[in-house]
């Protein structure tokens, strides 16, 4: 089985050889970068199962980074900060950021992170096609995003995960603190009013009546529901 490629970006280069070092030690294969362009430039020329990507980045910041290549591919992105305000963290998960790692950090935790990542990908993989119709929307789940009538509609990060989510998993309930769980990670620190915005956000991009959802259901005193079109 060929190694999976792993692109590790900072502008830091005793990091970014320790890291690299690790990794391949790990049975990875590394790429490295050591700003936000050439974050851009390795990634569209190897296409890597997963990218380790420092917040703080000359030339281009690891934000707009995180933005573009979400843009552009569902590739989890484990975050790297030395900062620990809550806003930097949000930031980065908002964005489309599936975890998220403070400076400074163990080699054996960020190892075991970046494990649990891959595998929740593999997961996702195997469990549904990598496309679903819903009348005249298709969601591209490998591409990260949904087309009305072949027309892309804009929907945050955060927005086409939770879709995501509910799609593999329809006809299940799952509470607000399921879904932040799940689709915000077990270490994210939101209140649950942060689900029923997004909701709120799904709803106005794909119900067509956003005010008597049809696909994205509320279960009273339990949290949501997608139910399939008849």
């Amino acid at each position: 089985m060929m190694a999976r490629t792993i692109l590790v970006v900072d502008d830091e280069p005793t990091l970014r050889e320790t890291l690299a070092e690790a990794l391949d030690a790990d049975g990875f294969r590394v790429i490295t970068a050591a700003d936000g362009r050439e974050a851009l430039a390795q990634f569209r020329e190897h296409r890597p199962e997963l990218v380790v990507l420092d917040l703080m980045l000359p030339e281009l910041s690891g934000v707009e980074v995180c933005r573009i290549i979400r843009q552009e591919s569902g590739v989890p992105i484990l975050m790297l900060t030395a900062k620990s305000s809550e806003i930097d963290k949000v930031l980065g998960l908002e964005l489309g950021a599936d975890d998220y790692v403070t400076k400074p950090f163990s080699l054996r935790e960020l190892s075991a992170r970046i494990r649990a990542l891959l595998r929740r990908t593999e997961q996702a993989a195997a469990e549904g096609p990598a496309t679903v119709g819903l009348g005249d929307l298709t969601v591209d789940l490998a591409g990260h995003r949904v087309l009305r009538d072949g027309v892309p509609v804009p929907l945050k990060p955060k927005v086409f995960e939770l879709l995501a989510f509910l799609l593999r998993h329809p006809g299940q309930v799952f509470s607000r603190e399921q879904l932040l769980e799940n689709v915000w990670g077990y270490d994210y620190a939101g209140e649950t009013r942060t689900v029923d915005v997004h909701v709120h956000w799904l709803r106005t991009a794909i119900e067509p009546e956003p005010a008597a959802p049809t696909l994205i259901q509320t279960v009273r005193g339990v949290g949501y529901v997608f139910r399939r079109p008849a």
